[in-house]
Formats: C-alpha cells, sequence, structure tokens
C-alpha cells in the first residue's frame, strides 16, 4: 500500500510537471506566431516571404512556417502562391476593428476629418497613442495633386511629429521622458529638435496656444498641424492634424489653419463627451 502510495505521488507529480512545461510551450508558440503576425503587418510591401519573417523572429524556416499554417487555418495570415509571400488575413482586420469600435474613435472623427479637409484643403489624419508613440488611424487624402499619404497603422516618434507632440503636449514631464528614453530623438531633417530641453519648451508652446506643428521636422519640404482629442475625463486620448507641403502650408497660413485643426479637434472631443477646454492665447 505504501508503494502504491508512493507511485501515485511520482505520477501526480510527473502530471504536474508535464501540464507546466506544457503551458509553457503553448505560451512560447503563441508569442512567436504573434510576432509573425506583426512582422508581416509592418511589412512595407504588405507581406514578407518564410525566410524574410523566419530571420526577423529568429527562427527556423520550418518552425515558422508550421505557425504559420496554423494562423491561416484561423484565417489571420495567408498565402499568395503566386506572389509567394505571406499577408495579413481577413480575421485579423476583424479582430483591428473590433478594437477601433470600442473606442468608436475613428467612426464619431471622420464627419469632422471631412470637413477640415474641405476647409483647409489639405490631407487630414488621425492618431493615437500606443507604446509612446503615435500610430495613424484614419486618414482623408485631399484632393490636390501632391499631397502626403500615411497609411494606418504607420508609427511615427513623438519629438518629430505633430501628431505626437499634440497628444503628448499634457504628458508628464516624467512620461515624456520615459518615451525618449525608450525611443531617442535621432535627427530626421535639419530642423529636427533633438534636446530634452527644447522638446519640453515645445510641449508648453503648444499648451499655451493649443495646436502644434511639425514644420519639416519628420520631413524635408512638408509641414504638419496637429491639435490633441480629449474624452469625457479631459484626458487626450488622441490628436487629428492636417499635412501637405510648404508651398501649400506657408508660414502666414499656420494661424488659421491651426485654429481649424483646433475647431475640428474641439468637435470630435465633444462627440467623445469632452466639455470645451479653456485655451489660452499666445501674447
Amino acid at each position: 500500500m505504501a508503494r502504491q502510495a508512493i507511485a501515485r505521488k511520482t505520477t501526480a507529480a510527473k502530471s504536474r510537471s508535464g501540464g507546466e512545461k506544457g503551458g509553457s510551450d503553448q505560451v512560447q508558440s503563441l508569442a512567436r506566431a504573434l510576432s509573425l503576425l506583426n512582422r508581416i503587418a509592418e511589412s512595407p510591401d504588405d507581406g514578407a516571404t518564410l525566410t524574410d519573417l523566419a530571420q526577423q523572429v529568429g527562427l527556423p524556416p520550418s518552425t515558422a512556417h508550421r505557425l504559420l499554417l496554423t494562423l491561416e487555418q484561423e484565417r489571420y495570415v495567408r498565402f499568395s502562391h503566386d506572389r509567394r509571400i505571406w499577408t495579413v488575413g481577413v480575421q485579423a482586420f476583424v479582430s483591428g476593428c473590433a478594437f477601433i469600435k470600442t473606442r468608436n474613435l475613428a467612426a464619431l472623427a471622420r464627419p469632422h476629418m471631412r470637413r477640415l479637409m474641405e476647409e483647409s484643403g489639405e490631407t487630414v489624419n488621425l492618431a493615437i497613442e500606443d507604446q509612446d508613440e503615435a500610430v495613424y488611424l484614419a486618414q482623408v487624402e485631399c484632393r490636390q495633386m501632391m499631397r502626403v499619404f500615411a497609411r494606418p497603422g504607420t508609427r511615427v516618434l513623438l519629438h518629430c511629429s505633430a501628431v505626437g507632440k499634440a497628444i503628448f503636449s499634457q504628458a508628464s514631464d516624467k512620461a515624456v521622458a520615459k518615451a525618449l528614453h525608450r525611443h531617442g530623438m535621432p535627427r530626421l531633417t535639419p530642423k529636427t529638435i533633438t534636446t530634452p530641453a527644447a522638446l519640453r519648451a515645445e510641449l508648453q508652446k503648444i499648451r499655451i496656444q493649443g495646436y502644434a506643428l511639425d514644420d519639416e521636422e519628420h520631413a524635408v519640404g512638408l509641414r504638419c498641424i496637429a491639435a490633441p482629442i480629449r474624452d469625457e475625463t479631459g484626458d487626450i486620448i488622441a490628436s487629428v492634424s492636417i499635412s501637405g507641403p510648404m508651398a501649400r502650408i506657408e508660414e502666414d497660413r499656420i494661424p488659421i489653419l491651426g485654429r481649424m485643426v483646433m475647431d475640428a479637434a474641439r468637435a470630435i472631443s465633444s462627440e467623445m463627451g469632452a466639455s470645451a477646454p479653456k485655451i489660452d492665447k499666445l501674447t
């Protein structure tokens, strides 16, 4: 009887150990599969080959292929036999749309974005914050031959983008420092802000005037003007912007366009339940 009891305990211990190991393997497989999906979504060519994906996530091609087949079965990815690349599947789009529906921000903002595009004649963008970066959520393109295009999902850094500076304009110094520590302040153009002190001064200016300006800081020849969007608690949850070439967004138009963008931001904020903020004017 004693031997049987010891045997039962040993079997149970092995079962628990195997269960923990199996669970760990499942978590690892899930993490790897999600990494593959993220690499596909971030691909500049809207897809990637098996070899490229395996190298990017550090997996043997056979392991990457097995995980991709599982994602394909669930319709999160799909394989193009003609181009021999893996692309994002319809289920990933459905899941992404579920996030948008929870906030309904894009749907509420789009009529105001269209109106702003008509009034300004420039492309209008909607951005949110994710992992201390600004991520474009939606865009309404202008009718001009020369226009700026930012695909939804594109990420831009805080220090060199109007949408990022607008979102972080009310952030604490600690939060701004954390974002800068995480991503740095790379110089993208001769006008890019590259010091924390200069950025803090810029954010203070935005808090006073109500809108942010990217004056060729992200790309030479382009300007962008953005204003923050708030929710019912008054917290900044997003930003709306207009972007275009300097030939159209001239120096004397910036204050006029800034007021247009602020009006659009206040209208979207109102849709989100926010009360009208008080904005001080520059002296």
